[in-house]
């Protein structure tokens, strides 16, 4: 590749002046908003102040309005599925499903609803920055996966009276591919703890029947309440 072309390539990669925060969030929202149905590859990471890390990964579904299936296949097989009224946690090997009333407020996939048209980023977000290297919210575990990749700092509603520790999330980072895809999802919460999600292989309108969005259990499988379900599983 000659210079010039080198130059053009490297500029269409980077966010242009007409690239502004709000022209990115606007192609992210329509980019979905086409779309009724989504599935993608994942990888999650959990981590929790004081303690290890744990990854998973798998393949996920998202639907409107506001369904989700994340079918966990690594290291172990379980089932996580928000019905639109209901969130379960489908465990084979224990043999047992929990159930909970989905809350959307305390939800730790809050973020995500974008993909299934139940939020919008400016309702979720106090306030929505680009984060650039020389930006002051930009470290190296801030940088993009792809250097073609531009990260969006979401920060959370707040007033001068507002308790921090009273919001679900203190930042969350939406990185966006040059095509207005979601590739990572990082949702940092008070008392430092910090889910990752990394997103692949996005495929649009697909066939998906609508049984994959309900859950009937096997026979067997015994019923619990959990209470704490819809704020997320490890």
């Amino acid at each position: 590749m000659n210079f010039p072309s080198l130059a053009l390539a490297i500029f269409l990669i980077l966010p242009t002046p007409q690239q502004t925060v709000a022209g990115i969030v606007r192609n992210v929202e329509s980019r979905y908003a086409r779309a009724h149905n989504l599935q993608a590859k994942f990888y999650e990471r959990y981590r929790s102040s004081g303690q290890p890390g744990q990854s998973e990964s798998g393949t996920v579904y998202f639907s409107k309005p506001g369904r989700m299936r994340w079918e966990y296949e690594s290291p172990s097989t379980k089932l996580f599925l928000v019905d639109g009224s209901n969130v379960w946690l489908y465990v084979p090997a224990d043999r047992t499903a929990s159930r909970a009333k989905l809350k959307e407020s305390d939800d730790w996939r809050t973020p995500l609803a974008l993909l299934t048209g139940k939020i919008r980023l400016d309702r979720l977000c106090g306030k929505i920055e680009l984060v650039t290297s020389a930006g002051s919210a930009a470290t190296q575990a801030d940088a993009p996966l792809d250097p073609g990749n531009v990260i969006l700092n979401c920060s959370p509603h707040t007033t001068a009276s507002a308790d921090p520790n009273d919001s679900s999330f203190r930042q969350i980072l939406f990185e966006v591919d040059p095509e207005y895809h979601l590739t990572r999802v990082v949702v940092r919460q008070p008392g430092d703890t910090e889910t990752e999600f990394r997103f692949g292989d996005w495929r649009e309108n697909i066939s998906v029947p609508e049984s994959m969005f309900h859950f009937d259990p096997p026979p067997g499988v015994s019923i619990v309440n959990g209470e704490d379900l819809a704020r997320g599983i490890r």
